[in-house]
């Protein structure tokens, strides 16, 4: 299971999947409860218009018998008096839930005002069913509460939810409840249903296709999106498997496929032959550098072993001085590899305050031939490496130069700019980048036999990289060469 789901086409379908089913759901249940709504808004409707129509009979004294609406064809019909009681109901109509009262047969109408008592007449208008003073206490019996003239109809009408058995038929019904002042029978309210069986049937029918059509829907898009996310992912698959190919070849001038699209892959196979482009340019100067190193050691190890084996045999013949020099040669190449060794790694350099002016007194002091003008300017990094950056660029200056080497330091801007500058040959514009690389010496350089090994201005630029500035090499106004190291400057505080 987590194999299957660890792909991102899986989990895309999965979202993807899950995101319209959520979002299926969410707007079925919109719709069904829309659907409800309308439906039973109707079905109250033509209730209303049911009870309002026995209403106005009513108010037009319609005697109950003479009713239209309880015939039953339109739906169960009550009507109740104000003190609830049931007076008239639907024919055939059985039992009933949701009104004001489940009764079903109507009460037994009662006696005539007069039938009792001869002497009626004496008692003044109290039999006077006909004055709609006798109905001005009237109670609402489940209607509206307004205040009703006699004839007059509410306006407002009340409904509910139920249910009624009509000669053998149970159905739910929608209720409605409408008050009517009559003249001869006081506040009465009517009742008056009609089915929700088409509501039912049609929520029945939405919820049918639902169930059965979201699986369907959702297979479709599960199926959709697998596709589409696979054709989507298949340059990845053939990136992956380059890169796996490369590594197992460790061929790095391989590349892998680069989509013809404009997308995000696109670019990240062009990203991805870019860092294999870096990688193999830089594993290609790694086996320069070690094969160049390993000839730089040879040498100076051979010149010694020599002299050594030569001592052995003849101690006569041994040359002391010969012997230091290689020595001192080759302890000097063992230090700037170690040195490049260290800032290969990214090697850090301390967060510790150098003065550039004070730094090229220093290094200057005891060197013939060098003229120093400097500014106070103050950078942050290693003091050793600042030195030995320095140094570096003494000594070569030193072999090109012919009489004189000038250092300056100054401020420009938000940079220390320090200065070594000779009165020598120069360096040809087409090489003044190249001097840079490790172990590179020019023609002019290697018939000097200084025993210089082609490291120290690499070493130079690499220390001024890693402190933020730069190195670069250019003409002096002398006709020699100028290198200027720039390195942001700290202001003093």
């Amino acid at each position: 299971m987590n194999r299957l789901f660890g792909s991102v086409r899986s989990r895309a379908t999965l979202g993807a999947t899950l995101v319209v089913a959520v979002a299926l759901v969410t707007a079925g249940f919109a719709v069904v409860l829309a659907l409800r709504s309308n439906l039973t808004a109707e079905a109250g409707t033509r209730a209303e218009r049911s009870a309002r129509a026995v209403a106005f009979d009513l108010a037009a004294r319609t005697a109950y018998e003479d009713l239209t609406g309880l015939d039953g064809d339109d739906g169960p019909v009550q009507i109740l008096d104000e003190d609830g009681g049931l007076v008239a109901a639907s024919e055939d109509l059985e039992r009933i839930s949701g009104t004001a009262t489940d009764e079903v047969k109507p009460r037994p109408a009662p006696p005539a005002p007069g039938d009792d008592d001869d002497d009626s007449d004496d008692s003044g208008d109290s039999g006077d069913s006909d004055d709609p003073d006798d109905f001005d206490h009237a109670e609402d019996s489940g209607g509206s509460g307004e205040d009703l003239a006699p004839g007059e109809i509410a306006g407002e009408t009340t409904f509910g939810n139920g249910s009624a058995t009509i000669d053998g038929d149970t159905e739910d019904y929608r209720f409605a409840a409408v008050d009517v002042q009559t003249h001869d029978r006081g506040r009465l309210t009517v009742y008056a249903g009609a089915p929700l069986a088409a509501e039912h049937s049609a929520v029945d029918t939405a919820q049918t296709a639902m169930l059965i059509g979201l699986p369907l829907l959702l297979g479709v898009v599960a199926g959709v999106t697998w596709m589409v996310t696979g054709r989507a992912l298949r340059p990845v698959e053939g990136i992956r498997r380059e890169m796996a190919a490369i590594t197992a070849s460790e061929d790095l001038a391989r590349r892998v496929p680069e989509p013809g699209t404009h997308d995000e892959i696109a670019r990240l196979a062009r990203t991805t032959n870019e860092t294999l482009t870096a990688l193999e340019a830089s594993v290609e100067r790694q086996r320069r550098f070690v094969a160049d190193a390993s000839h730089e050691l040879r040498s100076p190890i051979a010149s010694l072993r020599t002299q050594l084996e030569v001592a052995a045999a003849h101690p006569e013949l041994l040359d002391l001085d010969g012997a230091v020099e290689d020595t001192v040669r080759l302890q000097h190449l063992a230090a700037d590899l170690l040195l490049l060794a260290r800032l290969d790694a990214g090697e850090r350099p301390a967060d510790s305050l150098v003065d550039l002016a004070a730094l090229a007194r220093e290094e200057t002091a005891g060197r013939s031939g060098v003229v120093v003008r400097t500014e106070p300017a103050q950078v942050t990094g290693s003091r050793g490496q600042l030195g030995r950056l320095l140094t570096n660029l003494l000594d070569n200056a030193r072999r090109h130069a012919r009489e004189t080497v000038t250092v300056t330091v100054r401020r420009e801007g938000a940079w220390a700019v320090l200065g070594v500058a000779d009165d020598g040959e120069g360096v040809p514009e087409a090489d003044r980048e190249r001097i840079f690389e490790r172990f590179v010496r020019l023609d002019a350089a290697r018939s000097r036999d200084d025993g210089g090994a082609g490291l120290g201005l690499a070493i130079a630029r690499d220390v001024a990289v890693r402190h933020g500035g730069t190195l670069t090499a250019g003409a002096a106004p002398t006709g020699g060469a100028l290198f200027e190291l720039r390195l942001p400057l700290v202001e003093e505080g």
